[in-house]
């Protein structure tokens, strides 16, 4: 057990290092981590309490049961030229050679080799297996290792497939050594210099600056016969530089070092991963605010443009207000003159007058344009629902062609589901939005808002003969003055004063009716207007509580996720400065 072999304050160091690593486990389970991630993160955790993990990796016929058998100096793990190996073979120290099955995929080798004393070694698939659960399998053991050995064939080193999985394996921080095998097929040194240069070039480039790895260009073949009876072939196998690497530069401290910093290094894998993702997330999220934004924006927009058009709609009604005025006005001016005194004694002729030169058709020119109106406001209103649709639907197309990288299976759902809510309640609006039904109940509605502002008795009948009835009792009243003053006193006197007393109170009946309906019908616009934007926000608005909710717990999940970076980083130099 490695406890005991550690000091104390190694082993205070140690315990401090368990501590953090589970609460890692904690604030990514938080986070929503995969199971994948979290296994992972456990596993490495499992390896501090286990011998120095070595594990071996690279493509099927690289020679890495060949490579094995040599160091170990026996024949234990089966060689060939298609994929041998179809399961993890972790070889571990026993007083006999044994094979235990412990998972499908993985088999414990014990043999009384004296290295297996110090560390365990792992024999993997080949990462570029055919059989795609082999490559997954060594994929899936990386994160336990505590130094990987990638073996890569001379004859095709560095290809496609290993630089691919040297990356990953990058991504893991893990410690790597190269070995070049099969050197005994390169004729030259030239040769083999060639290729030792390029593997250190292309391992650099892969690991990064500062990163080069250790190279050690080898026969596993020969080593294998120098130590079954040909030591001859010993100095041509230059397996020797290696072995010393492994005996000698991995002594106790290295390898305690390695094995403190393994579960540090796939920490700082699995932040990085959901720093990225919590980028993604709040990149994602800065887009929905200003969508919102937007649209609220427009809605806004929508607002002071109704408002605005609707003042030009009144004022068309107030104009045949007061044309009808100027009529009246006139129509008093010829009427109410002596020379018409036995006409202005007929109180039945001047009001027929009345109506049908003052009156004339203003009530249904007042009705046709508040029908107008009420059309324009409902054509309005489905057409605003119409714009919230294809907006939204149009943000969405170019948020899918934005995105990079994974942002989370339940968070991408949640808010592609709300956004798609949104657009299909703005989408049942718009294909049942029935602008008959609509318009009847807004003109319903403006014919008792002035029907209960002029005449109450008059009830919900039409709008045209509520302005009839008004215009007809101002009408009756002012020529019933006129008849009764005329028929009182000499008109000589009394129709000029009558006649401007008749166009004052007409102009006062006129101006009570004008306010009556500008009144009704404002407040009434200013209702349907009000309903239809509280309708489009109550739609909205379960997606707006979301990306509100996000993006406040994506800025702590942010800065969460840097202090632990920092907790890492700070464990990592206690390690490196102990050990």
């Amino acid at each position: 057990m490695l406890k005991s072999i550690l000091t104390d304050q190694q082993e205070e160091l140690l315990k401090e290092e368990r501590q953090w690593l589970a609460d890692l486990q904690v604030i990514l389970a938080r986070l929503g981590a995969s199971s994948e991630d979290q296994t992972t993160l456990s596993r490495s955790i499992q390896q501090l309490d286990e011998l120095f993990l070595l594990v071996i990796v690279g493509e099927f016929n690289a020679g890495k049961s060949a490579f094995i058998n040599a160091l170990l100096g026996q024949n234990i793990l089966k060689e060939g030229v298609t994929p041998t190996t179809s399961q993890i073979n972790v070889l571990k120290h026993g007083e006999t050679s044994r094979r235990q099955v412990q998972e499908a995929h993985l088999h414990i080798l014990t043999e009384p080799v004296d290295i297996l004393r110090h560390i365990n070694i792992v024999d993997t698939p080949g990462t570029n297996a055919i059989i795609q659960e082999h490559q997954t399998i060594t994929e899936e053991f990386v994160p336990r290792a505590d130094l990987v050995l990638f073996i890569t064939s001379a004859d095709r080193p560095f290809t496609e497939s290993e630089r691919t999985f040297m990356s990953q394996i990058k991504a893991w921080g893990k410690k790597v050594v190269i070995v070049i095998n099969k050197i005994d097929i390169l004729e030259t040194e030239e040769d083999l210099n060639q290729v030792v240069n390029f593997v250190r070039d292309n391992g650099a480039a892969l690991l990064g600056v500062g990163a080069t790895p250790d190279i050690f260009p080898v026969s596993a073949k020969r080593a294998l016969r120098a130590k079954h009876g040909d030591p001859a072939q010993w100095t041509d196998s230059r397996f020797e530089p290696l072995e010393r690497y492994i005996h000698d530069t991995l002594d106790e401290t290295s390898r305690l070092r390695l094995k403190f910093l393994n579960p540090l290094g796939v920490g700082d894998r699995l932040v990085q991963q959901y720093i990225e993702i919590s980028n993604n997330r709040l990149a994602l999220l800065t887009d929905d605010v200003e969508t919102l934004a937007n649209l609220e924006r427009q809605l806004e927009l929508y607002r002071q443009d109704m408002q605005r058009d609707f003042k030009y709609r009144l004022a068309d009604i107030e104009n045949i207000l007061y044309e009808m005025e100027k009529r009246g006005n006139a129509y008093f001016d010829d009427t109410l003159r002596l020379a018409r005194i036995f006409d202005l004694l007929n109180k039945e002729r001047i009001q027929r007058g009345f109506e049908e030169q003052v009156v004339a058709d203003a009530p249904q020119a007042i009705e046709r344009k508040v029908i107008e109106l009420i059309d324009w406001l409902v054509n309005a209103d489905l057409n605003q629902w119409q714009g919230v649709m294809n907006y939204l639907e149009q943000r969405k197309r170019e948020y899918e062609d934005r995105l990079i990288g994974d942002v989370g299976g339940a968070f991408r759902y949640d808010r592609d589901h709300l956004i798609d809510s949104v657009g299909k309640s703005a989408q049942r609006v718009v294909e049942t939005y029935n602008k008959s039904v609509e318009a009847e109940k807004l003109a319903e509605s403006a014919q008792l808002a002035v029907a209960g502002t002029a005449l109450a008795e008059l009830g919900a009948v039409g709008l045209g003969a509520i302005i009839i009835s008004l215009a007809t009792t101002a009408a009756a009243d002012v020529t019933g003055i006129l008849a009764a003053s005329v028929m009182a006193a000499l008109g000589l006197f009394v129709i000029p004063a009558r006649r401007q007393s008749a166009k004052k109170e007409m102009a006062e009946r006129l101006a009570a009716l004008r306010q009556q309906l500008v009144s009704a019908l404002t407040s009434q616009a200013e209702k349907e207007l009000n309903r239809s934007l509280q309708r489009i926000n109550d739609a909205v608005a379960p997606y707006t509580r979301f990306v509100r909710a996000e993006q406040e717990k994506g800025q702590q999940t942010q800065t969460e996720l840097k202090q632990a970076q920092q907790t890492q980083g700070r464990l990592r130099a206690e390690i490196e400065a102990i050990l």
